[in-house]
């Protein structure tokens, strides 16, 4: 099994600079490729501060001027949000800023706040057709010339400029139902699922979606399949209390964003929940140290373990938290010093 790390620039007020952020996400990246993980994930959001990343193209090129092997992953593009033009030769250049090394995420979009002021108020139910849509118009792109005319684009005889190094770039899909990891499999696409705080039974039911999608296109050769999920690892018996609070702070953040409710003020938003142990009886503090990664490290190992008897390929550490730089790093490297070597 190989190992990721996702993460964004993240702020929930204005005492740390975007400048000082932008800085800390390159030196977790850093990190990340000195201590040999597999690769670095970037997302898209837009006009959150909680997630700060509105195109990952530029912040994976600035990893990729200052690594050699990190792969680098666009993590994920959300598809009704480009034209596949440019989605396609914006990755294209990913790849040949990178030597070669980029991954491309394709999602449908979760948030219908994106969808109010990217799409003109589309619904985010929708944007499963824009997905669908996209991933075969991009592959055509990168081959060469193309003409598309399809429900939601029309264009004349294309091509992606510039081209990738890489033959075939790996396309991934953000999926959860079935439906989507179907389509994810049934179009040659890898597939990262994030089974968000619901444990090790979310894991092994997702690996049965995604076995159930291979079984369903046995011509296609197995992708791979991904798990996106919270991670921290400590050393200290109550080591585990800080996390888990920044984390269940990060889903109510989640919470508050998805239910698109209240306007937020300057890209925060100001109707985050308190902890209602009743009404969040899953991200309390004691139910996260199970629901997401949360342990020491041989803890960390036997679960790690577990999920790749399942056949999980790869495992992406999810830092994006309320913790601090510091806290993330710390975590991050004890992963790289004391449970990667369980994996080599």
């Amino acid at each position: 099994m190989k190992f990721s790390l996702f993460l964004h620039m993240e702020r929930y007020d204005e005492t740390v600079s975007h400048a000082q952020l932008f800085d800390e996400l390159l030196a977790l990246c850093d990190l990340a490729e000195e201590g040999g993980l597999h690769k670095v994930w970037i997302g898209e959001h837009h006009s959150m501060e909680y997630t700060i990343s509105p195109n990952p193209i530029p912040l994976l090129a600035a990893v990729a001027q200052r690594t050699k092997k990190i792969r680098l992953g666009a993590g994920t593009f959300i598809a009704p949000f480009w034209h596949p033009l440019r989605m396609a030769g914006e990755a294209a250049l990913l790849d040949v800023i990178s030597g070669g090394r980029a991954e491309i995420g394709l999602a449908r979009g979760a948030y219908q706040f994106e969808f109010d002021r990217m799409l003109n108020s589309v619904s985010a139910n929708d944007g499963g057709k824009y997905l669908r849509e996209m991933v075969p118009v991009i592959r055509k792109l990168w081959e060469g010339d193309y003409a598309h005319d399809g429900e939601i684009w029309q264009f004349p005889v294309s091509t992606s400029v510039p081209k990738p190094v890489q033959a075939h770039p790996t396309i991934w899909i953000a999926a959860r139902d079935p439906d989507s990891h179907k389509f994810a499999v049934a179009n040659g696409c890898s597939v990262m699922a994030t089974p968000l705080f619901k444990g090790d039974d979310e894991v092994k039911d997702l690996v049965r979606k995604f076995d159930e999608a291979c079984e369903a296109s046995p011509a296609v050769p197995r992708p791979e399949l991904m798990i996106l999920q919270h991670a921290y690892v400590h050393q200290d018996d109550d080591g585990w209390k800080r996390p888990a609070e920044a984390i269940s702070y990060f889903f109510r953040a989640f919470g508050a964003w998805a239910g698109n409710k209240k306007p937020p003020v300057n890209g925060f938003h100001k109707d985050i929940a308190p902890l209602d142990p009743v009404k969040f009886a899953d991200i309390v503090p004691d139910a996260l140290r199970q629901g997401v990664m949360i342990g020491k490290p041989d803890e960390i190992i036997a679960r790690l373990k577990a999920y790749e008897a399942m056949g999980v390929d790869e495992y992406s550490i999810w830092v994006d938290s309320a913790m601090t730089f510091e806290e993330k790093r710390d975590s991050v490297k004890l992963f790289i010093d004391q449970v990667l070597p369980a994996f080599a």
